[in-house]
C-alpha cells in the first residue's frame, strides 16, 4: 500500500484502483443483504451498478459510506484507507460524496447559497459569523453552476426548482466539496425525458475528472452512460461487462430483466 500523500489527492491516477470491495459481508437478523461481495472501481471511472430490489444496493453503499459495519472483509480507499475501520465523518472527509434518491436541498435557500453551505468549512456558529468565500471558493461555484446547468437560476430558491433541478442542485453541492468518488442512488427516478437525458450528459462531464459509481434500475439510463455495469443479486455480483453483455446473460435474465 502507497502513502496517499504521494499521489495528487488520490484523483484519476491511471491504471490504479480508487475503490476495492473484497469479501464484503453483511446480515440482517439472518438475513445476508450482502454475501462475500467483491468488486473493483478504477480511478476515473464511471460505474453501474443494476439489480432487483434487495439486490444489496443500498446496503452496499451504506458499507462504503461507513453507515454500516460489515460482519466480514475490507473495503479500500484509493490502495491505503479501509473503510470499515473509520466513521461516516472520516469517510466524508476523505473524499467520498454520496447522493441519495430523494433530493435534500435547503429549500428556503438560494441556489447560491447552497452551494455555499455544502463548501468544506468550519461550520461551528462563531465561525459561520466570520466565514467569507477565497476566490478559489468562488470559482468553484461559477464552475459548478456552469457544470449542472443551474447558473441562470443562482439566485431562485431552491424550493422552487423542479425536481430534476433540484437533484442537480444537490451533485453540484457534492461537486463544490470536490470529492474523489461520487456515489450515485437513482438520479433520474421521477425525471422527465428531457432531463433524464441532460442528467446522463451531467455525469459523463463529472466522470471526466471524478470517479463515479451510480446505482440505477432505469436501463436507458444506463445505455446512455455508456459505462461498465455490475449487476448484484442476493448481496453477490451476478455478472459483469458492458450492458449489451449483461443484457445477454441467461441469469440476469432469469432473475432481474425478464424475458
Amino acid at each position: 500500500m502507497i502513502d496517499p500523500s504521494e499521489t495528487p489527492s488520490g484523483k484519476l491516477v491511471p491504471g490504479k484502483s480508487i475503490l476495492v470491495l473484497d469479501n464484503v459481508s453483511v446480515s440482517f437478523d439472518g438475513f445476508k443483504a450482502l454475501n462475500a461481495l467483491s468488486f473493483v472501481v478504477m480511478s476515473g471511472e464511471m460505474r453501474a451498478v443494476i439489480g432487483p430490489n434487495g439486490a444489496g444496493k443500498t446496503t452496499m453503499m451504506d458499507v462504503i459510506t461507513g453507515k454500516t459495519r460489515p460482519d466480514q472483509g475490507k473495503v479500500i480507499f484509493r490502495d491505503y484507507h479501509d473503510l470499515t475501520r473509520l466513521d461516516e465523518p472520516r469517510i466524508a472527509n476523505l473524499g467520498i460524496g454520496r447522493k441519495f434518491q430523494k433530493p435534500t436541498v435547503f429549500e428556503a435557500l438560494t441556489v447560491l447559497d447552497n452551494l455555499w453551505m455544502a463548501l468544506k468549512a468550519n461550520r461551528r456558529i462563531r465561525a459561520m459569523f466570520t466565514f467569507t468565500l477565497s476566490s478559489a471558493n468562488r470559482a468553484r461555484i461559477e464552475e459548478v453552476l456552469e457544470v449542472t446547468g443551474l447558473t441562470a437560476l443562482r439566485d431562485d430558491l431552491a424550493g422552487g426548482l423542479s425536481h430534476g433541478q433540484k437533484q442537480w442542485l444537490e451533485i453540484g453541492m457534492l461537486l463544490v466539496q470536490d470529492p474523489d468518488l461520487l456515489l450515485v442512488d437513482e438520479p433520474v427516478a421521477g425525471m422527465t425525458d428531457a432531463e433524464t437525458e441532460a442528467t446522463a450528459t451531467l455525469l459523463r462531464t463529472i466522470a471526466k475528472s471524478h470517479s463515479v459509481v451510480v446505482v440505477e434500475h432505469d436501463m436507458e439510463f444506463v445505455r446512455a452512460l455508456d459505462v461498465p455495469v455490475t449487476v448484484l443479486h442476493e448481496g453477490s455480483v451476478l455478472a459483469d461487462g458492458s450492458l449489451d453483455t449483461v443484457q445477454r446473460n441467461e441469469a440476469v435474465i432469469e432473475v432481474y430483466l425478464g424475458r
